[in-house]
């Protein structure tokens, strides 16, 4: 399986990270002595199910390693298309590739094993769609203070993880559904037409369990999406606020040092 990381976000002066950047890209921030996005980058390196990797959204001449093909993309505008570009890029090495991962660079905790559960758990099934969650407790127990935002289901709380699965033909598809995704990405009511009024409803109210939940937006979207229960913290912990890169920075140092004198 090939895998796409999406690297393009360069922090305006009124996110929280943009002290951190000051312009610069998100991706290329240390991370106890490396470029965030190389912790991802050495993670795929591990992974044996890894075939080919594209970064799309920083400049081609990014000084970036791995151990599998590397192709970098510039930015095309946003995480949707660029996206897509990286599965097109994918498929002119690869026509017969039929999943590939997407996977955002601000998750640095991310780990070869994580990596083969998300590979094994999406083919399992047949869907088009697999969606990793994680729930508080694991969340929680694992970064404490990391302070996520949770989506309140029925029977759970959870986050969503940055390691997704899809099939490449879907991904890579230029048709209504990525015209209406990439359309809605910063209009709220755009996005609730999106998912379905009565969908987007059930989900507030806390009616719909995971599956409920990932049966009716696949249904709405025209997918066979599957909404998966993920043990590992470390594939939501994203690095989007200063706590947050403090609490990774910190976290990886110590692991180096664990590493080190193992």
């Amino acid at each position: 399986m090939d895998a796409v990381v999406t690297a393009g976000s360069r922090p305006l002066p009124n996110d929280p990270l943009y002290e951190a950047t000051r312009g610069g890209y998100k991706a290329l921030l240390d991370i106890a002595g490396k470029p965030m996005i190389q912790w991802v980058l050495d993670a795929l390196s591990a992974c044996p199910q890894v075939e080919r990797v594209t970064v799309v959204g920083l400049p081609p001449y990014t000084n970036l390693f791995c151990d599998h093909p590397l192709t970098i993309l510039e930015d095309q505008g946003g995480l949707l298309i660029n996206t897509r570009t990286g599965v097109l890029e994918l498929l002119q090495h690869n026509p017969a590739l039929s999943h590939a991962l997407l996977i955002s660079s601000d998750i640095p905790a991310l780990t070869p094993q994580m990596l083969q559960w998300a590979i094994g758990t999406m083919l399992e099934t047949d869907h088009d769609f697999l969606y990793p969650v994680i729930t508080r407790q694991v969340m929680e127990a694992r970064y404490p203070g990391s302070r996520r935002t949770y989506l309140h289901l029925k029977d759970i709380e959870v986050c969503g993880a940055d390691v997704i699965c899809i099939r490449s033909e879907v991904a890579a598809e230029a048709n209504d559904l990525w015209s209406k995704i990439i359309d809605s990405r910063k209009n709220p009511i755009k996005q609730a037409a999106l998912l379905g009024f009565d969908t987007l409803f059930m989900i507030l109210l806390r009616q719909y369990s995971l599956e409920q939940a990932s049966e009716a937006i696949g249904k709405r979207l025209g997918l066979r999406a599957r909404g998966v229960l993920c043990p590992y913290a470390e594939m939501g912990m994203d690095v989007d606020k200063p706590h947050q890169l403090a609490l990774i920075t910190s976290d990886l140092a110590q692991s180096g040092l664990k590493a080190a004198a193992a």
